[in-house]
């Protein structure tokens, strides 16, 4: 199979490896090149890395290398069977480049986005044929990271996102399938990961400190929500955030705070830039947190309660079944467990009074219980054996 994959910045480069490592002819296209260069030099360094660790071997190196062609023509993708764009995520943008794209590729070509934020549909109706339009969503780096979203639009014709999943599993990648919803599964039920934390350090009941080891010390996540955010960047986790915020109607479970919103005002991004939540700068001391188990709790279960929430909402909504939304956040996130499950384990019961709890102290929408997380309370049912009954709904 011939894939053309458009965009060589971090995320293009990554699945040019993967599918290039998977047996496919990859032909990587970016009018920049000097990024282009870079994409192709980065490719070879990792699979080099790969090589010294004993992972492949050297003769697999150039094999995989080979199957790499680097280009600056979108007529070099005259015979590509699949079509996958990985390029900034601004609509227009992506509309306009597959207009051109269809005036190339034959009709048979599926073509793809790997937007992590926007309308599949509206990226669809751009072409003269958006029945072979589908999203197929990689989490960076795309070569390490196991989790693809797999998203087809209202247009996108039967039986072809089940033939893309296959696909993408013959990639040794995990595939889930997921409604085209804003933030799709991912970046939907994780928002509260970051939203809430900010919301209780702004109300001064931790610090970030705190909060960051409250979640990973007594939660066993592998990085605090502050952390978590610095590393990601602020230029990417904010505009994420305030990105489902609007394709969400202005819902409050999904706002943005101002103070990450002042971060990103000042180009505090973080890691990358050296200064966000916390200061990157050299020699810079880490805070300390208060380690007090009790109030680590509070802070913990409020989180947990509103993911959980979430993940809840988004089985009620049928945006993806069980197995899938558990997957979703245990490989695309690496979440401890998934939070299905861990809402069986705390008691549904316990998640609903925390909910409630919030509500009648704040009288927010953004602390509203998922109706189908109150039914199966007053019906004493767990998720697991819910499931087959919610995916008729």
């Amino acid at each position: 199979m011939i894939i053309g994959i458009i965009g060589s910045g971090a995320m293009g480069a990554g699945i040019a490896q993967v599918v290039a490592t998977a047996g496919h002819t990859v032909r990587l296209l970016d009018q920049n090149a000097a990024a282009l260069q870079r994409a192709g030099q980065s490719i070879r360094t990792n699979l080099d890395k790969l090589a010294e660790k004993g992972k492949i071997t050297s003769e697999a190196v150039d094999s995989i290398f080979a199957k790499l062609q680097l280009t600056a023509e979108l007529h070099a993708f005259t015979d590509c069977e699949l079509v996958i764009e990985a390029i900034v995520e601004d609509l227009s943008v992506k509309q306009q480049l597959f207009r051109e794209v269809e005036l190339v590729v034959s009709p048979d070509c599926i073509l793809a986005t790997n937007t992590s934020s926007l309308s599949i549909a509206s990226i669809a109706a751009a072409c003269q044929q958006p029945e072979r339009f589908i999203g197929i969503h990689f989490f960076n780096p795309a070569p390490i990271m196991q989790l693809v979203e797999v998203i087809p639009a209202v247009q996108t014709r039967p039986g072809l996102a089940e033939e893309i999943r296959d696909l993408v599993q013959s990639w040794s990648k995990l595939p889930v399938l997921t409604k085209d919803t804003p933030g799709f599964i991912v970046n939907r039920v994780a928002r509260p990961f970051y939203g809430e934390a900010i919301r209780i350090l702004e109300e001064g009941i931790a610090d970030m400190a705190t909060i960051d080891w409250a979640l990973t010390e007594l939660g066993g996540f592998r990085m605090g929500p502050f952390t978590l955010m610095d590393f990601i960047g602020h230029d990417v986790n904010y505009r994420v955030t305030e990105s489902v915020f609007t394709a969400f109607f202005y819902d409050p479970r999904f706002k943005p705070s101002f103070t990450q919103k002042r971060l990103f005002e000042a180009g505090y991004y973080g890691r990358k830039s050296g200064r966000g939540f916390y200061s990157y700068a050299p020699g810079a001391v880490p805070p300390e947190p208060t380690r007090d188990e009790a109030l680590g709790q509070v802070v913990l279960h409020r989180i947990l309660a509103m993911l959980i929430n979430e993940a809840v909402d988004a089985l009620a909504l049928n945006v993806a079944s069980k197995e899938d939304l558990e997957l979703a956040m245990t490989k695309g996130v690496n979440y401890p467990k998934g939070l299905l499950a861990w809402a069986d384990e705390l008691g549904l019961s316990t998640v609903l009074t925390t909910l409630d709890d919030l509500y009648a102290e704040y009288h927010e929408d953004r602390y509203r219980a998922s109706p189908l997380l109150r039914r199966m309370v007053r019906a004493n049912q767990t998720l697991f054996q819910h499931e087959s009954a919610s995916s008729h709904r």
